[in-house]
């Protein structure tokens, strides 16, 4: 059957002088392009596809290279190694895709609510805070000095980041953004 259809193909696409018709190419699913001359239009060379009769026309699949050339876009017809190779290109980039996706979906989100944990359970009353805060591990000690003698930011007397943790009185530790509400408007 495969040396039949190549042998009725190869007929097809031969420019004979009484044709109305000549067959372009096929693409890899099996559809078939033509050109012929329009008589209305002064001649002209218009191109169509021919899918299979038992396929539906919403069913009809064309690739862009096929496409292009139906719209002229195009001077020579796609190649089978071309198309072939676009098919590749396809899987290549759906394979790559599917990677980001798995890479993203591994790093942490960071426009879901966060897990409260037990240094952001603050009361806002500043004694059962201080009691919180003295409960929790201690966090590992800051570098007091650079090696050029400089001091750092947690020493100035006026850090309020230390201040913070001297006092324990960080209201927005346990406060989320909540989601958009549109407000009304005047008329």
């Amino acid at each position: 059957m495969g040396t039949m259809r190549d042998l009725w193909i190869r007929w097809k696409m031969l420019r004979l002088p009484w044709r109305k018709r000549f067959l372009v190419g096929q693409d890899l699913v099996g559809n078939t392009y033509w050109e012929f001359r329009d008589a209305l239009n002064h001649n002209r060379m218009r191109r169509m596809v021919k899918a299979d009769r038992k396929t539906l026309y919403a069913d009809v699949q064309i690739s862009p290279q096929w496409h292009q050339w139906l719209r002229q876009t195009r001077s020579d017809p796609p190649s089978l190694q071309e198309q072939a190779a676009d098919l590749q290109r396809q899987a290549t980039l759906k394979h790559n895709a599917r990677l980001a996706d798995e890479r993203w979906a591994a790093k942490a989100k960071y426009i879901e609510k966060p897990k409260p944990t037990v240094t952001q359970q603050f009361s806002g009353d500043p004694q059962k805070d201080r009691a919180i805060a003295e409960s929790t591990p201690e966090q590992p000690p800051r570098p007091e000095k650079r090696k050029s003698g400089v001091e750092t930011p947690a020493q100035s007397p006026k850090d309020p980041w230390k201040q913070v943790e001297e006092t324990g009185s960080n209201h927005g530790t346990n406060w989320t953004p909540e989601s958009w509400v549109p407000g009304t408007s005047k008329r």
